[in-house]
């Protein structure tokens, strides 16, 4: 039976928590079997550094149940993450819709690096934008409950960095997605999601 390592492709199903100061724990995504998260390992960009070091060596049927403090999941809350962009960028047809950049609304960017991440609108200032990159499970601790489902070689195709997020979270012939609206990936054009994910926010 074939393994996760280095360069493996692999799929997964899990249940990602948010544990609360309080000790309980809050389900804030849940990555089922019609829609796993994949990647390959020590290829894909982006994946959760203790997500990766549970599945390494495991087999398809393999589960893995762990907790991870935020150094080793989505990293500590950084105040230089916080940007303001000019509002010029945020023009469509010409034309700034303040309702689509409202306080709270999550606007997807592109990296110099061609990944797409997601900002926080914080606030709209006279000529300015000002966007929260930090992921927003930034300064959490998570827990991981999950089932390995696949294991193979990657194929060609797969091997492409063309078309991923790197975000490590549902992958699909449009790129990378997550389904769940409460922790900010996103990697297709009509999600806005996350889940396993450190880099894609």
């Amino acid at each position: 039976m074939e393994k996760i390592k280095p360069g493996k492709y692999f799929e997964l199903t899990y249940k990602l928590f948010r544990v609360n100061p309080d000790g309980s724990e809050t389900l804030v995504h849940e990555v089922e079997a019609d829609d796993p998260d994949c990647g390959i390992l020590g290829v894909t960009p982006g994946f959760v550094p203790s997500l990766e070091e549970a599945v390494d060596g495991l087999a398809a049927g393999d589960t893995f149940d762990f907790t991870a403090t935020p150094e080793r999941a989505f990293g500590p809350y950084d105040k230089e993450e916080i940007i303001a962009l000019p509002r010029e960028r945020f023009l469509i047809d010409g034309k700034f819709d303040a309702r689509m950049f409202a306080p709270g609304s999550l606007v997807p960017l592109m990296t110099s690096d061609g990944y797409r991440i997601d900002g926080t609108v914080l606030e709209l200032r006279p000529d300015e934008v000002v966007l929260d990159f930090n992921h927003p499970l930034a300064k959490d601790t998570v827990h991981y409950t999950g089932t390995v489902t696949l294991v193979r070689d990657p194929s060609e195709e797969e091997l492409r960095p063309a078309g991923r997020c790197g975000c490590g979270c549902h992958c699909s012939d449009d790129g990378c997605g997550c389904s769940d609206d409460s922790c900010g990936c996103s990697g297709k054009n009509d999600d806005n999601n996350s889940c396993g994910c450190s880099q894609c926010h």
